[in-house]
């Protein structure tokens, strides 16, 4: 999903991407779009045949108009301990607002190599397109606003752009609104159909971002499972014209609460909607140019979310894991996604018993923000992790799903319980499966050169039949956000990961003996942790200037 998918490794496949299931008819509902955006290793999902650098979208949403309101940057200030949480939490203000949307989504560094300069941020993004936006909604806060508003973060220059007002406070205590959403002509500029698939994916990296950077001031995150898209939109408005330009919509995607206090109340929408609002700000061009991508237009409309009751209560959530000796702040920032790995490097068997146990439902801080059930099963490709003899395991995060998913699987698979100290995985062949992981990765090297890979395999066709299309958009953000917990687990653990979008779908069913002509169970997302191999002519540069810090 990520920057594993080189430049030039996308502008080769675009070239050789000539086929699209029935190109000239739409697909009819989301499992269509799934299917007809399978990579192969005789054929890749239709994208651009190659990639316009003049019509190249632009990575940050402006609205021009907006009052601004500049954050304070903290990144020289001691963070609690990774993972956190803070022991006790920070008061709401202007300041604790800069840390959380600095950590959650703002410039970890600048690189430059060449006379090319391009900004990394701490949300992970495929490719670094960053279709993700975020917006807070607050109530007055002394030093921020006088009223309630709802706020647009700018990340390259770390501030907040007003786009609403509110003429009383208009949430509960203890507590402000977090609105993600995605620009996806951002993603399909350089990946044509298949970048609906990234823009979930990133949706979850986010939520996971938010997770982590809420836990750094002792605040919690929660994914709010009841509104509908429509309730959403109107909220963060993105129903409005000046909300968007023509063949840039912005969809919206996840809302959470994120809680400041103990015991507070989740807002209720339709009072929040029903209040008066005073609009400023107007939304900037992306690009001067598009491509049309008819059926990455059509996925939003396959998946809308309506609103839904509460789901049933996910797993308790698991023991609490000791600290790192790392800050929280360090290693957010220090957060990279690798292009290569050497291939050497082992991982403790420690360390990756708290990488596999950080991505299980409810764990804290991440994973405790996702409020359905888990639907997801680990498979991993196992290559250098001490005293765990190599081979491809299952990590069940379910059982009812791992039961399930057994009963579909190849009948020869072992399903040897291996204990972690606590917790199980289950070896289902021994031996390397480094070709493999490198294979079913559309032959990425570094996908078999890492300590270990995975693949997510999603509980697919029950919930669609349970959910509707929405569960799609779900599925990958549970995706991406175990893979934003990797991302930080190995960054701490002192290596490295990186998540992989493209993959041979079918064929990592066929590994473990699924029927690639059904859709019960789906590949939908693959990761690698290991030793990452820098490349030294690339300069790194600090993410924003000194002044910053000293903004009061």
């Amino acid at each position: 999903m990520t920057d594993a998918e080189s430049d030039s490794r996308a502008q080769s496949r675009s070239l050789r991407t000539l086929i699209a299931l029935d190109g000239d008819a739409l697909p009819a509902d989301i499992r269509a779009y799934h299917q007809r955006t399978k990579h192969a290793p005789t054929r890749y999902a239709l994208g651009p045949a190659f990639l316009d650098w003049t019509s190249q979208p632009n990575p940050y949403r402006r609205f021009e108009g907006a009052p601004l309101v500049e954050l304070p940057l903290r990144d020289a200030e001691e963070t609690p301990p990774f993972p956190g949480p803070a022991p006790t939490p920070a008061p709401l203000s202007r300041a604790a607002l800069g840390l959380f949307c600095e950590l959650g989504f703002g410039l970890s560094a600048w690189k430059s190599v060449e006379g090319s300069t391009w900004a990394l941020r701490n949300n992970p993004s495929s490719g670094n397109l960053h279709p993700t936006e975020a917006y807070l909604l607050t109530n007055a806060i002394p030093d921020l606003g006088p009223r309630a508003a709802l706020y647009h973060y700018a990340p390259e220059y770390h501030l907040l752009e007003e786009r609403a007002r509110y003429e009383a406070d208009a949430l509960p205590e203890g507590g402000f609104l977090l609105g993600l959403s995605a620009i996806a002509w951002r993603e399909s500029w350089k990946y044509g159909e298949r970048a609906y698939r990234y823009c979930q994916l990133d949706a979850g990296h986010a939520i996971g971002a938010a997770a982590q950077a809420a836990a750094a001031l002792g605040w919690r995150a929660e994914v709010l499972t009841e509104p509908s898209d429509d309730e959403v939109a109107a909220l963060i408005g993105l129903d409005r014209a000046d909300a968007w330009r023509r063949r840039e919509e912005e969809h919206p995607d996840a809302l959470l609460w994120i809680s400041t206090s103990e015991n507070s109340q989740t807002p209720d929408l339709s009072s929040l909607l029903a209040a008066p609002r005073q609009w400023s700000g107007k939304a900037n061009q992306v690009s001067d140019d598009h491509d049309g991508w008819p059926v990455v237009d059509q996925a939003p409309r396959l998946c809308r979310k309506p609103r839904m009751s509460p789901p049933s209560p996910p797993a308790a959530h698991p023991a609490r894991q000791a600290p790192y000796a790392s800050q929280i702040g360090e290693v957010v920032r220090k957060r990279r996604s690798a292009q290569k790995m050497d291939g050497v490097a082992i991982l403790s068997r420690e360390n990756f018993r708290a990488m596999l146990m950080a991505t299980l439902p409810g764990a804290e801080p991440l994973l405790a923000a996702f409020s359905w059930r888990p639907a997801l099963s680990l498979l991993l490709y196992v290559h250098r992790v001490e005293r765990v003899e190599p081979g491809l395991y299952l990590l069940p995060r379910d059982e009812d799903v791992a039961a399930r998913l057994r009963a579909a699987a190849a009948p020869d698979l072992a399903w040897t319980p291996v204990d972690l100290n606590g917790f199980e995985i289950f070896l289902l062949r021994s031996g390397s499966f480094e070709r493999e992981a490198a294979q079913m990765a559309c032959l990425q090297p570094i996908a078999g050169k890492g300590c270990f890979a995975v693949a997510m395999i999603a509980d697919f066709d029950r919930a669609l039949v349970e959910e509707g299309g929405f569960a799609y958009r779900r599925l990958h953000w549970e995706a991406g956000l175990i893979g934003q917990a990797l991302y930080l687990w190995a960054t701490a653990a002192g290596l490295s990961g990186t998540g992989i979008g493209c993959f041979f779908d079918d064929e990592v069913h066929r590994l473990i003996g699924l029927s690639p002509d059904g859709d019960l169970f789906q590949d939908i997302y693959h990761f690698t942790v290991g030793g990452p191999l820098e490349d030294v002519r690339i300069a790194t540069l600090p993410a924003y200037p000194p002044e910053l810090r000293e903004r009061a």
